[in-house]
């Protein structure tokens, strides 16, 4: 049985992919263009893959593929249609970066909320070394005791970052952008409340025709101007535009992004234009990849093909 892992570098060199070698012959690729998956893939059987697409065009010439491990929970890059009409498995892992998000979430609102940026560079700039008092609080910051924590999609991340919100002694309401997510330890409120309420507010919800803009120039104007912005879900829930103007218009203190419109960042996104860290802060699509995070994901990837192959499949997609 012949595997192929198309691109391997998004998991990481840090990471085992020996225990795959057990259940046939293992040919890794760093990085496929979506043209090159179909000569790539061919006599394959197992298909593993983060990001690059799978659909007729990329792999129609490959009947020989008969499973597709993705090796994240979203599985918008495969066409279901195509693999369903070719009878190709899917599975997708869930569950494995609920602590990292959480964590990343965090340090993205601490370093926004407690001015890292600016205490650093008070330091690093030797304002500090010989300074007449031994503290320098020039640029106030709170406590987040007893703030109003917003959260977008109480899934279970969401419910993990409120949770940790909750220790910190925040008041956490949340809007269930699906209408599905029900918790009766935290105040389920609509769109416009947690907009008008919230000092913070974290963005946890899938990408989806109710959340793609979700954050635009009307919802920005609603927020509070002390209030800040973490993103962890998906970039296209926040039009980049109106955030660009949002912060630059002072609309809002400012907000952290760990997703972006475009992956990598985009030469045109607007947000590159605005330099202040102190402000905005932009990670390149980390929150999930601690080495924690990613050994549990391809513990599960392999555990999925494992039960396909035995005849007992586990998180079938299709």
């Amino acid at each position: 049985m012949k595997i192929i892992f198309a691109d391997a570098d998004t998991l990481g060199n840090d990471i085992s992919l020996e225990s795959f070698q057990t259940l046939g012959e293992v040919i890794l690729y760093g990085h496929t263009k979506p043209e090159e998956l179909s000569s790539r893939c061919n006599g394959a059987d197992i298909l593993i893959t983060n990001k690059v697409p799978v659909n007729e065009t990329t792999l129609g010439s490959n009947p020989s593929v008969r499973y597709i491990g993705v090796t994240a929970t979203g599985t918008n890059i495969i066409d279901l249609n195509y693999t369903k009409s070719k009878q190709i498995a899917v599975t997708n892992v869930k569950g494995y970066s609920t602590q990292s998000v959480a964590q990343h979430t965090f340090a993205l609102l601490f370093y926004l909320l407690e001015k890292c940026y600016y205490y650093d560079q008070y330091v690093k700039t030797e304002r500090y070394v010989n300074d007449t008092l031994f503290t320098h609080f020039e640029n106030k910051f709170h406590e987040l005791s007893q703030k109003t924590w917003g959260i977008v999609g109480l899934g279970e991340i969401g419910k993990q970052v409120a949770d940790i919100a909750k220790a910190f002694g925040c008041s956490v309401i949340y809007y269930s952008t699906s209408g599905k997510n029900q918790n009766a330890n935290y105040q389920q409120t609509d769109f416009p409340t947690l907009l008008k309420d919230s000092d913070i507010i974290s963005i946890h919800a899938p990408l989806t025709p109710a959340t793609q803009n979700l954050f635009n120039r009307d919802t920005f104007s609603q927020m509070k101007p002390s209030s800040i912005l973490i993103n962890v879900g998906r970039g296209p829930i926040i039009d980049e535009a109106a955030l660009y103007e949002a912060l630059t218009e002072h609309q809002i203190m400012a907000a952290g992004l760990d997703v972006l419109s475009v992956e990598p960042m985009s030469k045109e996104n607007p947000l590159v234009n605005f330099k202040d860290s102190s402000r905005l802060i932009i990670t390149p699509h980390i929150a999930w990849a601690t080495v924690e995070a990613r050994t549990r994901l391809m513990q599960e990837v392999f555990l999925n093909l494992q039960a396909y192959l035995k005849g007992t499949p586990r998180n079938l997609v299709l």
